[in-house]
């Protein structure tokens, strides 16, 4: 399940995104067009900034604008940034990966649908943008 912080990052970058990159973009007025915490916001902005995703200018005028083009941003990237692994078991993450103590991944069933799930799952989220989800 996608944490409150992940949908919150991608609904900020889809408003950004929606309004052609015509940025800069002030915090307060993407919190109150999609509905997020002001205070929560910043951090998330912060972090993606902190990525490069974003960057931001201070002043009038000022705010925060998108450092790549939407279209190469990945809703894995995204995820991964703020929510951390996309895998279920850590034994299957890509990058995240940590044997389980009590496993043998080799004769695991679980593991091996769990990989198979982790794969389907980043077949769709590594081939989509945030640019897609304006078209959505």
């Amino acid at each position: 399940m996608l944490a409150k912080k992940t949908q919150y990052a991608l609904k900020a970058l889809t408003y950004m995104a929606e309004q052609n990159n015509e940025g800069p973009f002030l915090i307060a007025d993407i919190a109150k067009k999609k509905k997020i915490p002001v205070k929560f916001l910043e951090s998330i902005l912060l972090e993606l900034k902190k990525a490069g995703i974003l960057n931001s200018k201070k002043g009038k005028g000022g705010g925060y604008f998108f450092n790549q083009d939407p279209s190469t941003i990945t809703m894995a990237t995204v995820m991964r940034l703020i929510e951390g692994p996309i895998a279920l078991l850590p034994c299957v993450s890509l990058n995240f990966y940590k044997k389980c103590s009590d496993c043998n991944e080799k004769k695991c069933g679980l593991n091996k649908i769990m990989k198979e799930v982790r794969d389907n799952t980043l077949s769709i989220l590594e081939n989509r943008t945030v640019q897609d989800l304006v078209s959505y």
